[in-house]
């Protein structure tokens, strides 16, 4: 299966986080109705804008420029100081939202991620599908909109989340650049800066598609290494991943909110295949084993239980977790319709720690401390096979290889 991207991006951020606290404390007016920015000093009204309202758009107010010419435009425009304690906070809450789709997301800035959809895709009709539901997810739970970009690449999702806002899903696949990217101005392309789009321009390169169409070497003599960049930009080529790695490592889990509920044992462990499949790769790439693994399901009703077991013997192994989820979940449902699943593994220790071996299998004992539940220790074999299995998808992508029992 081919790579699907999402780059989100939230709307006037800082100005649409800014009006949430202020209609919170009891505010009548929502900043993002009205004429207003974010930036500066409200008496002094120096600085730069660093987020606008769609009102204040009209005035012709863009981001970056100083505030004193924004109010020359706008006589009657409403600043807002920068703060930058609340865009954390807000920041947080979407990427715990998002995280519990998908743990394939890198956060670039505080209001923009990249989600790698390709290896949850089986469980949507469509990315159109999954994007949106994340938007209406994000508008009910947070409160404000955002837009995103569906692509193969980072560089293609971030150029359609770019497109016609706020609020917004678009799609920006190979068969679209043509119509979709190409004509636009060649300043719009991403990674082309102020500097660059004026010397393309003298050179008559106007458009994203004249740069597709130009000559490589001629660009490189012009612009050296960054020329190359920008053809290959302009063609759509980006081989870059989503890299999830910059998140601090406490427990590593994977969650999914299903298109459609669940209601038989045989979905659901198709379901916690998936999770045990990602969350033993994650752990496996972070040169980690778990003793803990916890099992999450919510209901229809948005009823949440969860169930967890410790090993004696801590693993990295799809098998070995995918065992344990099931045997955790079997225990745990109780037949109702399921919203979300999800594994979580926890007290990590590095890939050598010596581990106390059972002669038996692997023990694993619930949280409830009622039994005791064994497990085959994964053979060389099936250690090997998972590494295998990472190399391939780590070469080829995430949809490279799929296990028989998810088709």
């Amino acid at each position: 299966m081919s790579k699907i991207i999402f780059h989100i991006d939230v709307n006037s951020a800082f100005l649409s986080w800014t009006a949430l606290e202020e209609l919170k404390n009891g505010s009548e007016i929502d900043l993002r109705e009205i004429p207003s920015i974010i930036g500066g000093d409200q008496t002094r009204r120096h600085g730069v804008v660093l987020a606008k309202s769609m009102p204040a758009k009209k005035y012709g107010i863009v981001t970056g420029e100083p505030v004193i010419n924004a109010v020359r435009k706008c006589p009657n425009l409403v600043l807002a100081p920068p703060n930058h304690e609340l865009y954390n906070r807000h920041s947080k809450k979407l990427m715990q939202l998002l995280l519990s789709y998908t743990p394939d997301i890198e956060q670039v800035s505080v209001d923009e991620c990249f989600l790698d959809f390709t290896p949850i895709a089986h469980l949507y009709p469509s990315a159109i599908d999954f994007a949106t539901t994340i938007s209406n997810q994000i508008k009910e739970k947070l409160g404000f909109t955002v837009n995103i970009g569906i692509a193969p690449n980072k560089l293609l999702a971030k150029m359609a989340s770019d497109f016609q806002k706020p609020d917004k899903i678009h799609t920006l696949f190979e068969d679209e650049i043509e119509t979709k990217m190409w004509p636009l101005p060649v300043g719009k392309l991403y990674g082309v800066g102020k500097a660059s789009n004026a010397r393309l321009i003298s050179l008559g390169i106007t458009t994203v598609g004249d740069l597709a169409h130009a000559n490589v070497d001629f660009l490189v003599s012009h612009f050296k290494s960054q020329g190359r960049y920008m053809w290959d930009s302009a063609n759509g080529l980006d081989n870059s991943i989503v890299d999830n790695s910059q998140r601090e490592v406490k427990c590593i889990g994977n969650s999914t909110t299903l298109s459609n509920d669940v209601t038989t044992i045989d979905g659901a462990k198709k379901v916690l295949l998936t999770l045990a499949e990602g969350v033993a790769s994650r752990l496996r790439k972070k040169g980690q084993i778990a003793k803990s693994i916890t099992v999450e399901i919510k209901y229809s009703t948005f009823e949440t239980n969860t169930h967890q077991m410790t090993l004696s013997t801590a693993t990295n192994t799809t098998d070995v977790i995918y065992q344990c989820a099931c045997a955790l979940f079997e225990e745990l449902w109780n037949n109702a319709p399921i919203r979300l699943l999800g594994i979580r593994t926890a007290k990590l220790e590095p890939f050598d720690t010596p581990q106390q071996l059972s002669l038996f299998g692997l023990d694993a004992n619930d949280d409830t401390g009622n039994r005791s539940i064994n497990n085959t220790i994964a053979s060389e074999k099936q250690r090997k096979l998972d590494v295998a299995l990472d190399a391939i998808r780590q070469k080829h992508g995430k949809g490279a290889i799929t296990r028989g029992r998810l088709k």
